[in-house]
């Protein structure tokens, strides 16, 4: 599969995720540098808001964004980037909100495993998955252009349908 950046194709590495399909597993990077795994998350509906990186204004908001609609809620809402665990714990106090983040940089498992991977800039593309608590995949967006943000309309409706369904 192909997004765009600045209008400029780009080639995702790995298999992408699909609806119904049970959510690979993978080891990430906590804030204090403590590899997670999916299973880490619990058996609740786990909503991934996945970035290129935190520190640009299309990536913040989204992470906002989603943050202010889902806080309070029973879900696990986790951000996913490749910047390193420091600067995702900077950004999270410079914005004053308490989301959970996890950093794919190591060697970027995460983005090969859910076919989220830039292969030419090494960086996630703009997407959002969310898995049941079956672990199963629920919903996926793959933002075709990289600069442009997620339909959040969308997102937050499929995400009203898996707290339903479960």
């Amino acid at each position: 599969m192909q997004v765009t950046f600045k209008g400029n194709p780009l080639n995702l590495e790995g298999n992408q995720v699909k609806v119904g399909q049970i959510a690979p597993d993978f080891e990430i990077l906590n804030s204090s540098l403590q590899e997670i795994s999916l299973s880490q998350l619990g058996n609740q509906v786990i909503f991934l808001s996945i970035v290129p990186s935190l520190d640009t204004p299309v990536c913040a908001k989204q992470s906002k964004e989603f943050y202010k609609a889902i806080e309070g809620k029973d879900v696990k809402m986790v951000t996913v980037s490749m910047d390193l665990p420091f600067a995702q714990a900077r950004f999270c106090g410079a914005e004053n909100i308490q989301i959970d983040t996890l950093s794919d940089h190591r060697d970027a498992s995460f983005g090969r495993a859910y076919g989220l991977l830039i292969k030419e800039l090494r960086l996630l593309t703009r997407s959002v998955v969310i898995i049941d608590k079956d672990k199963k995949i629920s919903y996926v967006e793959i933002v075709p252009e990289v600069t442009q943000e997620p339909n959040y309309e969308a997102a937050l409706k499929a995400l009203g349908s898996a707290t339903v369904a479960v």
